[in-house]
């Protein structure tokens, strides 16, 4: 049976509602769905209505729903109960292989036929999922969101070998709904796509910490007042393309292409071994001495909230 459409989808099921988790809810629920979640820790259903409460000004600001507008929530006591009442499943359990096995194999079986089970699994390769499933793996994919999840709207969606090109873009369909950004990763690979761009870019920053070029906090402040303003607004590709100016990226790539293949054939590849662990942390430690973290972690959301409302507002942005 074919997966229902992303309009079809009425209530979705939250397996697992951890800090990823809470923020499916918050998301599913702000954009009018019902949402039937679970949770086997002790106290979880608390702190997610806590939760819920507590983020709900920021989840209702950015997708424009009011109170009335907030689907009805529903916690269950195990993942086959809560996949049974879902027209769609987003799993969340730990980030170990057989653990993901485990509680996908129980949602596969209980699961309506052609309900759509996406892991946010930040990087074990969907076709190592499937193979738990029995009833139809072809319906399991990857549905990775970017933390905090309940405000930043990239989700990477992931096929495997099983899923069908019409499954995932009904995925695809089901994301857009409810306000995020997904993209398609059209090849299996360990931590997707995002997560690799990242690790790039830190495997740079521990190479320069490690070899005492700069502290960490002039790693910090090199991106976050330099290209993480840009990278902001337009990713790093169409960043390079308007930096090339009326040539665009073919005459940047002409201009820049040769010192910038030596910077690339310079880049480090540092081993992160306890002494590399211990200087990066000591010099976080030392950025941040003072610092009212939770105060930093607000701080961080409210602006993303505010680059993410001018950013709506914009005609021309990719």
């Amino acid at each position: 049976m074919s997966a229902p459409t992303a309009v079809q989808v009425r209530t979705a099921a939250v397996v697992g509602t951890g800090v990823i988790g809470a923020a499916w809810v918050a998301g599913f629920l702000a954009s009018g769905l019902d949402v039937v979640a679970t949770d086997p820790a002790e106290g979880a259903e608390a702190r997610l209505r806590s939760y819920l409460e507590s983020s709900w000004d920021v989840v209702s600001e950015l997708t424009g729903s009011a109170e009335a507008d907030r689907g009805e929530l529903r916690f269950v006591a195990s993942a086959g109960e809560a996949a049974r009442a879902a027209d769609f499943v987003q799993e969340n359990g730990p980030e170990r292989l057989e653990a993901k096995r485990a509680l996908l194999a129980e949602i596969d079986a209980a699961a309506r036929p052609g309900v759509i089970i996406a892991s946010s699994t930040s990087g074990i390769e969907p076709s190592a999922l499937q193979a738990a499933c029995a009833v139809d793996p072809g319906r399991v994919l990857v549905g990775h969101p970017f933390n905090p999840a309940h405000i930043i709207p990239l989700v990477e969606v992931v096929p495997g070998a099983a899923t069908s090109p019409e499954t995932a873009q009904v995925a695809l369909a089901f994301y857009r709904r409810v306000g995020k950004k997904p993209i398609l990763v059209r090849s299996e690979i360990p931590g997707h796509v995002t997560n690799r761009l990242q690790a790039a870019l830190w495997r740079e920053a521990y190479s320069l910490v490690d070899r005492g070029v700069v502290s960490v906090a002039d790693i910090d402040t090199a991106i976050s007042h330099g290209p993480g303003l840009r990278w902001a607004i337009v990713g790093p590709l169409t960043a390079q393309h308007l930096s090339g100016g009326a040539g665009g990226l073919r005459h940047l790539l002409e201009h820049l292409g040769p010192p910038t293949q030596k910077w690339m054939d310079d880049l480090g590849a540092p081993q992160l071994t306890h002494e590399l662990a211990d200087k990066l942390v000591a010099g976080m430690d030392e950025q941040l001495a003072g610092v009212d973290q939770a105060g930093l972690a607000a701080d961080r959301d409210r602006l993303l909230v505010d680059i993410m409302r001018l950013k709506h507002t914009s005609r021309n942005l990719p």
